[in-house]
């Protein structure tokens, strides 16, 4: 065997200490560690103190729970480490659960860059029972996972990020500042990654600020790398919390200037409180809400378009009214030319070769003790045993290339004394394991370790309605037990799943419909529409879209195909009527949606161009050519917008937004503030 690199030894040294630690049943002295565990002995004191404490740090940060407390008479540091602290406990997950979670990383597959991670949770809550891997659900077929803010890089820079927040390390890169359009260098120590409403986020302390900053992960430019050489930059403040940051509606993003009082049409207020209940309360019929910003705030009281009437304070209601009027100002009369196109022909600027990082992948550390378990669960109680090799590449995704090294390193690491865990073999398409005098000790999965527990965590942010759909248990359950096999760490910098009963329910009545063929009663709430309609549908399929969960359907009420998103459905009842199915059902959008070009001024064009349903003019503007399925969402749109969109054509539709604009600023102002 070649060699073993500097990664390769630290790993034998960090599995063996485990070992160590967990074999004997004593408190032990770093004395004891140097003279037992591989790789420890030949070093110098000062080098073995300089590992032993980094080696420690790491475990931890893994969540291996090595406890250390001083002898009382020796005044000698004592370590130990508790199987039953390190091991997973007895798992209560049903196997409908656990095919619902193997489900869940079916969906998530190629849209989801933690899906390495889950499937190392995965299986390791699956060891030892039946069912990993194999097909998912006949619903789960049915459901489309879509991320918008995914692409190519994405996956790449998380995992830069995620290495530099287990790691403490300071990192520098170029960062794109949408609102002043120029690119800077910062320095970032980075606490959290956050998914909020379809975005990737990191949050944390801009060095060169000294203040705390949140950066769009996409909106990085080129290669994110380590500011300094040294192992550790900084800690995450104990008091920091990720959801201080999470859930907030885009007007309190920022410092909280003032409270705001809005009242909301009665057939709407449910909605309001289910979309925005953590950003504010309802009091008989009318919301309070802190702002940071006014024209946010407006721009989600004109979307609502009548159903919402500002009565504080006046800065608001002044800013609702002037919008209005531009809007209006802007749709009479002939429209403006819009501008040609930004030339393509520029010189590009040169920047600097991004290297492709690699996906965000579970710690070696993580995948070895894995394995480990895996190779000694398949001997039993057997002293050998043999698994097919392929097997072991696709459940632990090992390059087929590494797997020799994997198994060199798992047949070095041993509980001191020569005595080894286990000889694994490569023979052919085939791994014949030897289990050693103290295999039995590994044979149980361990706990997870904080990326698993992310990825988890992030799943269930992600697909969790569907899981507790499948699973026939209430997500808030699945979470719970899920929890309980975390190893010991803070997830203070992980966003806690949220349990929406409301979301939950939705889906599960859509997910039996749609299994089942049976029809489902919604009660809708249609944007632009003051009051909700009942309609009786064929669900088909469902989507996650995100932020949004979307069914497709087919609606006997208006006999025609319709699409909803779930947040705008008050209840869905599954009947006991079945329908029989139109054959190989597929949605197909806003196949009859009419046509609108909308010119976006230079003030909002950037952020247009960056959501990708515009291009950019050569004078600063943008251009979209629209499809519009409905006028009240197109109405909705340019209102919110507050005179800074401008629809061209058609003519019929810039006439019907200048009337509804005149409409609705008479209606409000006359509108009694109480």
């Amino acid at each position: 065997m070649s060699p073993m690199s500097h990664d390769g030894d630290k790993l034998i040294r960090q599995l063996s200490l485990v070992a160590y630690l967990m074999a004997e049943l004593r408190p032990l002295t770093a004395r004891d560690v140097k003279g037992n565990v591989e790789g420890y002995s030949e070093m110098k004191d000062e080098a073995f103190n300089r590992r032993f404490y980094s080696d420690r740090s790491e475990l931890t940060s893994l969540g291996v729970p090595i406890h250390s407390q001083r002898d009382e008479f020796t005044g000698e540091e004592l370590y130990t480490l508790r199987s039953e602290q390190y091991f997973l406990p007895p798992l209560e997950l049903s196997d409908d659960e656990l095919a619902a979670l193997q489900t869940c990383l079916y969906l998530l597959e190629g849209q989801f860059a933690y899906s390495e991670p889950l499937r190392l949770a995965l299986q390791n809550l699956a060891l030892g029972r039946p069912g990993f891997g194999e097909a998912p659900s006949a619903t789960a077929v049915r459901v489309e996972v879509l991320d918008p803010d995914y692409s190519v890089e994405m996956p790449g820079r998380l995992s830069k990020l995620e290495g530099a927040i287990s790691k403490g390390r300071t990192v520098r890169f170029r960062y794109w500042s949408i609102g002043r359009d120029e690119e800077l260098e910062r320095r970032v120590n980075p606490y959290a990654l956050l998914p909020e409403r379809g975005v990737w986020y990191v949050i944390g302390h801009d060095v060169d600020r000294a203040a705390m900053r949140t950066f769009r992960v996409s909106r990085i430019r080129g290669e994110i790398r380590f500011a300094t050489r040294r192992e550790r930059d900084f800690r995450i403040p104990a008091d920091f919390d990720i959801e201080d940051y999470r859930g907030r509606p885009p007007w309190q993003v920022g410092e909280v200037v003032g409270e705001a009082r809005i009242e909301v049409a009665p057939e709407t207020a449910w909605w309001v409180e289910r979309t925005f209940g953590n950003g504010g309360r309802l009091e008989d019929g009318v919301f309070r809400t802190e702002y940071s910003s006014i024209p946010l705030l407006a721009s989600w009281i004109l979307r609502q378009d009548g159903r919402a009437v500002p009565l504080e304070p006046e800065e608001l209601r002044a800013e609702v009214f002037g919008s209005l009027d531009r809007v209006r100002e802007r749709h009479t009369g002939a429209p403006l030319e819009a501008g040609a196109d930004r030339a393509t022909s520029e010189p590009e600027v040169e920047v600097a070769h991004e290297r492709p990082a690699p996906p965000v992948a579970p710690e070696r550390f993580a995948v070895l003790q894995a394995l480990l378990a895996y190779l000694l669960a398949a001997c039993g109680d057997e002293p050998r045993g043999v698994v097919q090799a392929a097997e072991v590449v696709e459940r632990f995704s090992i390059p087929p290339e590494l797997l020799y090294e994997h198994l060199s390193l798992l047949n070095l690491v041993n509980f001191g004394g020569g005595c080894y865990t286990v000889y694994a073999e490569l023979d052919g398409d085939s791994i014949r394991v030897d289990k050693e005098l103290y295999g039995d000790t590994f044979r149980l999965p361990p706990r997870l370790t904080p990326l698993e527990a992310r990825a988890i965590r992030l799943a269930l942010d992600f697909v969790g309605p569907m899981i507790a759909a499948d699973a026939h248990t209430p997500l808030e359950g699945v979470r719970r037990k899920l929890e309980e096999t975390f190893g010991e760490f803070e997830l203070s910098q992980t966003p806690e799943p949220k349990a929406n009963l409301e979301e939950e329910d939705l889906v599960a009545a859509l997910t039996n419909g749609i299994r089942d063929h049976r029809l489902v009663e919604l009660e809708y709430l249609k944007e632009g529409e003051d009051r909700s309609s009942t309609r009786v549908v064929e669900p088909y399929a469902l989507e996650r879209r995100l932020p949004h969960w979307y069914v497709h359907t087919w609606d006997r009420t208006n006999d025609g195909e319709r699409s909803f998103r779930l947040d705008r459905m008050r209840r869905a009842r599954l009947t006991d009527e079945p329908f029989e199915g139109r054959g190989a059902f597929q949605p197909h959008g806003l196949r009859h949606a009419r046509h609108a070009r909308i010119w976006y001024s230079p003030a909002i064009a950037r952020w247009r161009v960056e959501r990708g349903d515009a291009r950019p003019l050569a004078d600063g503007a943008a251009l979209q050519e629209a499809a519009v399925g409905s006028t009240d969402w197109l109405v909705g749109e340019i209102f919110s917008l507050r005179g800074e969109a401008i629809v061209l054509d058609p003519d019929d539709l810039r006439r019907g937004i200048a009337a509804r604009a005149t409409e609705l600023r008479e209606a409000l102002a006359a509108a009694p503030v109480r």
